[in-house]
């Protein structure tokens, strides 16, 4: 089942890549967005303690004028458990190592699309293991006869 509680940060400088990617999000099952439009948001969202967000995305454009390691950023601050570093151009996710480390931290050399973001999501917000059906040994007396 989704976590549908997990909170969401994007951050692009372009209205329609936010919107975007919170629509495909959106699809997936996912609502506790807050789009941003600059890097003064993000810490402004991400400066004082608070509820951190599970994830970032985020377009290097929104820094591209600024002398800020991204990377950095993403990975020393505790506010943000998981980030998705992206360009404008099109690309498809590289496969993650296994076991996931602590923070997730993936770069697109494109805008994500409905399947990046998918299998990004399906790496940080898991479905459950499903078990078997476990038969309780009362039940299974019963169904023989052998309950009085």
């Amino acid at each position: 089942m989704i976590n549908k509680t997990l909170r969401i940060l994007i951050a692009d400088d372009q209205h329609f890549q936010r919107l975007n990617i919170e629509k495909i999000l959106n699809q997936l099952g996912y609502f506790s967005i807050a789009p941003v439009h600059s890097f003064d948001e993000i810490e402004t969202l991400t400066c004082c303690p608070s509820k951190p967000f599970d994830l970032l995305i985020i377009s290097t454009a929104l820094v591209a004028d600024l002398e800020i390691d991204l990377e950095a950023f993403c990975r020393d601050n505790p506010l943000i458990h998981h980030a998705l570093i992206y360009d404008s151009r099109q690309a498809q996710l590289p496969p993650m190592p296994e076991p996931l480390p602590p923070v997730v931290q993936v770069s697109l050399s494109g805008t994500p699309g409905s399947e990046s973001l998918k299998q990004l999501m399906a790496m940080i917000n898991p479905p459950p293991q499903r078990h078997g059906l476990q038969v309780l040994s009362w039940l299974r007396e019963l169904s023989r006869g052998r309950v009085s």
